[in-house]
């Protein structure tokens, strides 16, 4: 499977990259927006490609999509400003599904924000416009797009070394989850069918990702 992650650059999808770089089921080919990120992909055999998600056009975006299998939304404006977030969380993420579309992708995993909808929209706090954007994102691919989504939901992210052990599902307390254990989560969606058209939160557990993304 060729997957092409936006945003691959973040976090969680460098620990993504880290496994994959092993995991004969799937080749990656990484969406970068400098040409100094390359480096860490080269050095894992992936293939880049470099496109800015704000500057470059949908026919750009599908273009550099053509011949992989799925997409992963992974990219974030970071807390770089609201304008940034309205161009990239939500703005960009349409612009990727639109690109997915026209050049023939059917799979698309979003990496959303922990909880979406109008209650946690309506909340005041540093992070409501990123919730808002999120929000709408996710909605679009739901109801606008004839893609196989997957929509996942991570707790609050956290560095520490992951174990492999997550619980997942929706309504959940909030919690954390470390950033390798989403990485090793989005792995698991893209070899397990059950999970088209789903959407779930995931936060540390006591199952192992496999366990938990094979049950939903």
């Amino acid at each position: 499977m060729k997957v092409f992650v936006v945003g691959a650059n973040g976090k969680v999808a460098r620990h993504f990259a880290d496994f994959v770089k092993d995991d004969s089921a799937i080749d990656e080919k990484a969406m970068i927006r400098k040409a100094e990120q390359a480096g860490f992909f080269e050095e894992r055999g992936i293939d880049t490609v470099l496109l800015d998600l704000v500057k470059n056009s949908i026919d750009e975006l599908a273009e550099a999509m053509k011949g992989t299998d799925a997409v992963i939304f992974s990219a974030g404006a970071g807390g770089s400003g609201l304008d940034k977030t309205i161009l990239i969380d939500l703005d960009g993420a349409v612009k990727a599904m639109t690109a997915a579309e026209q050049a023939g992708v059917k799979r698309f995993v979003m990496v959303s924000t922990f909880r979406t909808g109008r209650e946690a929209m309506s909340q005041e706090h540093d992070l409501q416009i990123y919730t808002i954007a999120k929000n709408y994102a996710d909605e679009w691919l739901k109801n606008r797009t004839q893609l196989d989504w997957t929509i996942v939901h991570p707790g609050m992210l956290v560095d520490t070394d992951g174990t492999d052990q997550i619980k997942v599902g929706m309504g959940q307390e909030i919690n954390e989850v470390p950033r390798q254990d989403v990485a090793r989560t989005l792995i698991s969606v893209l070899k397990n069918d059950n999970t088209l058209r789903k959407e779930f939160e995931v936060l540390a557990g006591d199952k192992t990702v496999e366990e938990a993304v094979s049950e939903l």
